[in-house]
């Protein structure tokens, strides 16, 4: 690996030499190795950037596990881990990793008497991904809003009716209670705890030099619509492709219908069945997709955005923003632009 870019020492913060804040990342047999690895390397490069800048690391870092010395990820590899701390140690943030051995991990006795009384030490807790069942089977997140990974929501809801589940976000804070959505969505966590810490500057830092995306805010969706939209790939997978080249364009029913090589009436039945949707409101939903981007990625004027997405009209986006996402243009910019 190259050595970390310098930065100048004004361009991120440094902060005091006694602020070293101990994080753990606990692990157990069959975890999603990039549950343990994604957050951890946003906090080691927080303190490579930190180091840069003239400072000291702003974390100490450790993978502990219960028993173990090591634990063997559910991809084959092993992980390098540390016992599981006294309870009463300090700790300034404990992270839960998600994975296939999380339902044998969420039956252990002792591991959840020792996850209740360290997260009773912690300043925070997260989880990532489905790790909020470990959280779950200890009674953490009774009472509480939380998220995991999308295709297990309905899961976690059905085992643990205390929690609030929200299906949609990236990752979701209730307090001191962050939990995080599938497997990315950890690192996207770990940027916004840097940022709580350290500040802005230095989370973006980070983020550009691990060449992600600059900074997904927690309540954008887990996933896109153009993605739910690959069921149909087989079928519809060009007419997707052309259709977002073509956003701005005439999209209607007679166009697609050309588009696709079928008669209105045989296009519209096929691509219902193949997508669960009317063409129409895919293409509304795509737009909308389109226009959030640029709401939160550009300064752009609203007005242009909703004729370069083919909305036509400031009112006619903001229709469809109220029925795909219950808000309107301007508040989702306030709440989510850059």
């Amino acid at each position: 690996m190259p050595k970390t870019p310098r930065f100048s020492p004004n361009s991120v913060s440094r902060p005091a030499r006694s602020s070293a804040r101990a994080i753990e990342v606990l692990a157990y047999p069959s975890v999603q190795l990039l549950d343990v690895t994604g957050p951890l390397q946003v906090f080691a490069t927080a303190n490579e950037q930190i180091v840069e800048a003239g400072g000291t690391p702003p974390y100490v870092l450790r993978v502990v596990a219960k028993d173990r010395t090591r634990v063997v990820a559910s991809s084959g590899l092993e992980i390098a881990t540390e016992p599981l701390p006294r309870s009463a140690s300090t700790l300034d943030t404990l992270v839960v990793a998600g994975g296939p051995g999380v339902d044998l991990a969420a039956s252990d006795p002792a591991l959840l008497d020792w996850l209740r009384h360290r997260t009773k030490k912690a300043r925070r807790v997260a989880s990532v991904c489905t790790g909020a069942f470990l959280l779950g089977a200890s009674g953490v997140l009774d009472g509480r809003r939380a998220v995991t990974h999308w295709s297990y929501c309905a899961d976690l809801a059905r085992r643990f009716p205390a929690i609030r589940v929200e299906s949609d976000p990236i990752f979701v804070r209730d307090g001191t209670i962050w939990t995080s959505a599938g497997v990315t969505a950890g690192i996207d966590l770990a940027l916004a705890l840097v940022e709580e810490d350290l500040g802005r500057t230095t989370a973006l830092a980070v983020a550009r030099y691990l060449v992600v995306f600059l900074k997904r805010p927690g309540g954008q969706a887990q996933f896109s619509e153009a993605l739910s939209l690959q069921s149909a790939e087989d079928e519809f997978g060009a007419l997707h492709d052309w259709i977002g080249k073509h956003l701005a364009s005439d999209l209607s029913l007679p166009r697609l219908a050309r588009e696709a090589g079928m008669s209105e009436r045989s296009f519209s039945r096929h691509y219902a069945k193949a997508t669960g949707l009317t063409p129409q409101r895919a293409i509304e939903r795509l737009r909308v997709e389109a226009a959030r981007r640029m709401l939160s990625e550009t300064r752009l004027p609203v007005k242009r955005i909703s004729q370069s997405c083919g909305f036509g009209s400031e009112e006619t986006m903001r229709r469809s923003f109220l029925r795909v996402l219950a808000t309107i243009p301007q508040d989702y910019r306030r709440r989510f632009g850059s």
